[in-house]
């Protein structure tokens, strides 16, 4: 009887010590699934950002179009909103101002009579989970600085028909 007894109070500390276990692993789990999470957004978002500059040095290139019509810099932001799931609205309003830059130039090729254009979309991002949880533990300056993500493609100039 006396042994049952002592097996029971065994097994009563070792459920206590996985709950304290538990307690202590679970914030570090936390911060790695937001730190996976964060990371996936940031990811993507560079993808639509490569995207847009992409779309937009399509359009540099067409006859009619090159970098002196607005048109690049609209397409870019399009395919920027698109990409990102937002409204003009939004875009204006909830992202800083300044936030989306297109640069556009007609760059020729060396020792060629090729002419490329080269667009570049800059997008600053900010960390959606990491900053708020890296500043409620006094890490506040690491993950709540945006980050300047920079997408640029570089296309050959078509020749008008």
């Amino acid at each position: 009887m006396a042994a049952l007894v002592r097996r029971r109070d065994r097994l009563r500390s070792a459920r206590g010590a996985a709950l304290v276990e538990f307690a202590l692993v679970l914030p570090l789990l936390l911060v790695k699934i937001g730190e996976i999470v964060d990371f996936a957004f940031l990811f993507q978002r560079y993808e639509v950002v490569t995207g847009a500059a992409r779309e937009g040095a399509r359009i540099a290139a067409l006859p009619g179009y090159g970098c002196v019509s607005g048109q690049v810099e609209i397409r870019a932001r399009q395919f920027l909103m698109a990409g990102l799931h937002m409204t003009a609205g939004q875009l204006l309003g909830v992202v800083p101002a300044g936030n989306i830059t297109v640069t556009c130039g007609t760059l020729p090729a060396p020792l060629t009579t090729i002419h490329t254009v080269r667009v570049d979309v800059t997008y600053q991002h900010t960390f959606l989970l990491l900053g708020p949880v890296m500043g409620l533990i006094g890490a506040g300056g690491w993950g709540g600085s945006p980050l300047n993500m920079t997408g640029t493609s570089e296309m050959r100039m078509e020749m008008a028909p």
